[in-house]
């Protein structure tokens, strides 16, 4: 069957099963924009490349299944790249098409002509130029297993217009085969034994997981694993979700807003399992204090990760799935769950009081003004915990984090390696297109959601219904709080003094605005948006000043936190 590379690329796109794709046209591909409406592959039109990358990005993270987004060349590739570099640092599976001009005039500065290969090298798993329109489906092919396998990441390709309008034979390959490329997915039998044995003999264990058990989909494996062994958990902010957030194990984020539960049992535990989670600045504060007292156990499917932070006693490289399920059948012969359960149980009794005296808390306002916390745990009321949230970056991200107790895997979407303010919403565009039936919430602040608010536009023009609810403070908080507190209170250039009347905003692009600015209309005004079957942006006036806390200062020890 021979077909022109515009129609070649759809119909990989149509093999590989997939029916969403997020774009914007220009001249580059125009081919391929051409041959769309023949093939049934849903395109979603947005109004900025950013809000693609970031909304196929939101697809990826919800379904678990590949992101796909499809660009112009030139500013069109470019504007994408915050999204693309997002996408690398949290391991999401995103295929990023842009167009190129035609291969003969590749570096005589054409009309949109840029080096996106060369610009993504560094943020991207892999990426391709494709001068041969009989490569396409073979580079295709391997773009998809790259992303999804393994690590997973970004993979762009890149489509001459030239490439798009040749024709060849059409063969879409059934298998890849790249020599260089063979990720470890089974972990190795005797490490295996040996974290099976450190775990008989901890006396104080503590299972620290990441975004890797959710990618891994082992989030089962993780739970049986805590509970049979009576282990506390805690997470990375990426790993929200893979543990129930109202178990009676489950101690709340760590790190520099984790809880003090949390912190406090890395202090003091004898035994850390970290599982897909990567030792971040932001989760081990001053790295020669973090985990003292503990022999430390890392599993994760990429080994250049083992070592790169802080020093591993015994390293698993293995897919999370893989390892939890091995560990699972080298404990579960003789397991006694009782004698288990008895020997950790001074332990939990432990971790429980440290959560009894420093819970997550805030003081009640003395000016009535609406604590933001307040307004995040009357969404999780509301929603019993049911919905998918997505945040944009900074205090509301953090407060999201602590006062929502993420149930499921893939129902937080956040950018956490990056800390790209603006991903939220289009994000959130994203997950309610793959879940046209769910309540999708994005958790947002005054000044980020002004990044991407264009989107407004598409959700409107594609009837999804997602619910913006914006902690609207007047500040860039986040900077302002490290402002108030390591700067002498010098708010240089975080006041939002200039901002939309975001009710109006909401109704000029056909959605419905709701403003509060009453603690007593919280409940009653977010139940009344949540019902809407149409977009919403929910403007609620909160405290101007109010701090994320707990906090560990950057540079100083978990044990150091600023409380409330």
């Amino acid at each position: 069957m021979e077909l022109t590379g515009a129609q070649a690329l759809l119909k990989c796109l149509e093999k590989e099963g997939v029916k969403t794709i997020f774009g914007f046209p220009g001249g580059a591909v125009i081919d391929i924009y051409d041959e769309l409406p023949n093939f049934p592959v849903e395109h979603i039109l947005v109004r900025h490349e950013q809000g693609a990358i970031h909304a196929a990005d939101g697809y990826a993270r919800a379904t678990g299944d590949v992101g796909v987004c499809l660009l112009t060349s030139g500013p069109g590739a470019t504007n994408a790249v915050t999204g693309i570099a997002t996408a690398y640092m949290d391991s999401i599976p995103v295929v990023i098409f842009t167009g190129q001009v035609p291969t003969p005039l590749i570096g005589n500065d054409a009309f949109q002509e840029v080096d996106i290969v060369g610009i993504t090298r560094p943020c991207t798993k892999h990426n391709y130029l494709v001068k041969d329109v009989k490569d396409l489906a073979r580079v295709v092919k391997q773009a998809f297993y790259l992303a999804r396998s393994g690590r997973p990441g970004p993979v762009l390709v890149d489509l001459p217009k030239d490439v798009l309008q040749a024709k060849c034979d059409f063969d879409y390959p059934r298998n890849v085969r790249l020599r260089s490329y063979n990720p470890n997915l089974k972990p190795h039998v005797g490490q295996t034994r040996k974290v099976a044995k450190l775990l008989r003999d901890a006396k104080r264990p503590l299972i620290y997981s990441g975004g890797g058990v959710i990618s891994a989909r082992a989030h089962r494996e993780l739970v049986w694993l805590a509970r049979r062994l009576n282990v506390p958990v805690t997470s990375t902010l990426m790993g929200l979700g893979a543990f129930p957030g109202d178990d009676d194990l489950w101690l709340g984020m760590l790190g520099m807003h984790g809880t003090y539960a949390a912190n406090m049992a890395v202090n003091n535990c004898d035994l850390l399992l970290a599982i897909g989670a990567r030792f971040d600045d932001r989760v081990t504060g001053k790295v020669n204090t973090f985990a003292p007292k503990a022999t430390i156990v890392h599993v994760d499917i990429d080994p250049t990760s083992i070592q790169k932070n802080v020093a591993v006693h015994v390293p698993l490289v293995a897919d999370c799935k893989s390892a939890l399920a091995a560990l699972k059948e080298e404990l579960e012969p003789d397991l006694d769950v009782p004698a288990w359960q008895a020997k950790h149980a001074d332990w939990v009794g432990q971790v429980r009081s440290w959560a009894s005296e420093h819970p997550l808390t805030y003081n009640a306002s003395t000016t009535g003004a609406i604590k933001p916390q307040y307004v995040v745990e009357k969404i999780y009321e509301i929603t019993k915990g049911d919905a998918i949230i997505a945040t944009e970056v900074g205090q509301n991200q953090m407060w999201a984090a602590q006062f929502y107790r993420f149930k499921s895997p893939n129902t937080f979407l956040s950018s956490g390696g990056l800390g790209t303010m603006g991903y939220g919403f289009p994000a959130a565009m994203g997950a309610q297109k793959a879940f046209p039936d769910k309540l999708v919430i994005d958790i947002a602040g005054d000044g980020s959601i002004q990044m991407c608010i264009q989107e407004m536009a598409t959700v409107v023009c594609n009837n999804l219904p997602v619910k913006i609810v914006i902690l609207n403070n007047g500040y860039l908080g986040m900077v302002r709080q490290w402002q108030e507190l390591f700067y002498g209170k010098n708010y240089c250039q975080t006041c939002m003094d200039a901002q939309p009347d975001f009710v109006k905003l909401a109704e000029a692009y056909g959605a419905e605005g709701y403003r509060i600015t009453d603690s007593k209309d919280v409940e009653s005004v977010l139940r009344e948006a949540f019902a809407s079957p149409k977009p919403v942006i929910v403007d609620v006036r909160v405290e101007r000043e109010e701090n994320v806390y707990p906090m560990v200062p950057a540079g100083a020890s978990l044990a150091e936190m600023l409380l409330v």
